[in-house]
């Protein structure tokens, strides 16, 4: 019997919940500052948990309440499906962008990941 034939007072109270480790994406794409991003495998190296994989698919579930845009490609390409909303955020925030060649598919520039990336800085306080 799956969770969803349950009668309303049988489910489990967690059901709704975020599972941890998406909290923890969640958590480390609110700290990055704007005009900054993060690669999907800098946030899981923060997190000392996952891999570039897992948070992708954390965000790809969970993301759209925080600031999607600023966890990236390692390789600076803007996310498919999303590019022209997160180029209007990057220019908004001033995030260091590559102009495109005119080679490039849809012209559309890159993020500059060695001006743009951040590195974590300090961590939050309750952070390790």
């Amino acid at each position: 019997m799956s969770e969803h034939s349950l009668p309303d007072d049988a489910r489990p109270e967690q059901a709704d919940a975020l599972p941890e480790y998406a909290e923890r994406v969640l958590e480390v794409t609110e700290l990055i500052p704007p005009g900054r991003v993060m690669t999907y495998g800098d946030v899981a190296e923060w997190l000392d948990e996952g891999g570039p994989r897992q948070v992708g698919r954390v965000m790809s579930l969970y993301g759209g309440g925080v600031p999607w845009w600023r966890v990236v490609r390692a390789d600076g390409v803007l996310l498919a499906g999303h590019e022209l909303e997160a180029l209007g955020h990057y220019r908004a925030e001033g995030t260091p962008l590559k102009e495109a060649s005119r080679a490039a598919e849809g012209h559309l520039p890159r993020l500059d990941l060695k001006r743009a990336r951040w590195d974590g800085g300090e961590r939050a306080q309750g952070h390790t």
